[in-house]
């Protein structure tokens, strides 16, 4: 951590995100450009919804250009290469995340991973506290926001991040209004209409005691499997395609995760299994790349059901 701080106090940086990139990313991008010299954040793959709502009501300044920016590049809050734009070299790169650890990022010549933390912004504030940093109310804020978001409003959320989360409240003076403000956003209407398309598309499998749903659609993918997992379901998996390519996210309950189930280990084995990129967390993860969407769903579900089945049958989780 020291020797990443010693480096970025250099300057000439690009903190580079991945595709859709959410608020947790965007938080620790711009806690980055703000303690730190010279620093471009780059998101060729654009922002979702909440954070470029972050962007505007905070004033960060970034790049969404196809073209890199002149800079060696600090990889945040991505699990794999395979969430970025192709053809790009990382072998000077320095890479910070709290997904599961993969070899993927070999290349690197930097990989600093922290998959006990929720949320890649509590390590840019240990990152940020080893530099003798102090964190401006705004960065505190976006902080702040990551944190919420990446363990659904502190559902998820380790001793860790209540931890930091506080001691930013208490250094900043920020009252949790204002925090949860910045991630309060009310759905429009085009989510809503996914949601319903997704509720009609629904597929279910009864194991045991557990659901586990999958469904397709266009667009929201995520905000989606929230809905399905209101409906009852246990674990969900929600695909689109978008020409060669697919996108699928998946969730899970928190009583799931307790039972063993870490969809981002799971969704990984997906991925080496069809030659595409899988991670993230044990009740959040996704997996994209090439090929059918729904040949990948049947995938993902039917890994499940076995790993479902072991444990209705006493056995430990392996996924």
């Amino acid at each position: 951590m020291s020797s990443i701080a010693s480096e970025l106090e250099r300057g000439g940086f690009v903190a580079l995100l991945h595709g859709n990139a959410d608020p947790d990313a965007l938080a620790s991008a711009f806690a980055v450009q703000s303690c730190f010299p010279d620093v471009t954040i780059w998101t060729p793959g654009g922002t979702d919804r909440m954070a470029k709502e972050m962007t505007r009501s905070l004033g960060i300044s970034l790049s969404e250009s196809e073209e890199r920016p002149p800079g060696t590049l600090v990889v945040l809050d991505t699990s794999g290469p395979e969430q970025l734009p192709p053809g790009i070299d990382f072998s000077g790169a320095i890479v910070i995340d709290h997904h599961t650890r993969t070899d993927r990022w070999s290349s690197a010549r930097t990989y600093y991973c922290d998959d006990s933390k929720s949320s890649c912004s509590e390590i840019v504030i240990e990152l940020l506290k080893v530099a003798g940093k102090s964190v401006p109310k705004e960065v505190a804020l976006a902080l702040m926001a990551g944190i919420l978001t990446d363990t659904g409003m502190f559902k998820f959320g380790r001793p860790s991040a209540l931890r930091a989360f506080a001691d930013l409240m208490e250094t900043n003076g920020v009252q949790m209004d204002e925090a949860t403000a910045i991630v309060h956003m009310d759905s429009d209407i085009s989510e809503r209409i996914s949601q319903l398309r997704g509720a009609q598309r629904l597929k279910y499998w009864k194991i045991g005691d557990f659901i586990v749903a999958s469904s397709q659609g266009s667009a929201y993918e995520a905000s989606v499997c929230k809905a399905l997992i209101g409906l009852g379901a246990d674990v969900v998996f929600v695909g689109s395609q978008r020409g060669d390519n697919f996108r699928i996210s998946a969730r899970a309950t928190q009583e799931m995760v307790r039972t063993g189930v870490h969809l981002g280990k799971l969704l990984g084995g997906v991925g080496s299994e069809t030659s595409n990129g899988g991670g993230g967390h044990p009740g959040a993860a996704g997996i994209t790349g090439v090929g059918d969407v729904e040949a990948i769903l049947n995938i993902s579900v039917e890994s499940t059901i076995k790993l479902l089945k072991r444990v209705a049958d006493g056995l430990p989780g392996d996924g």
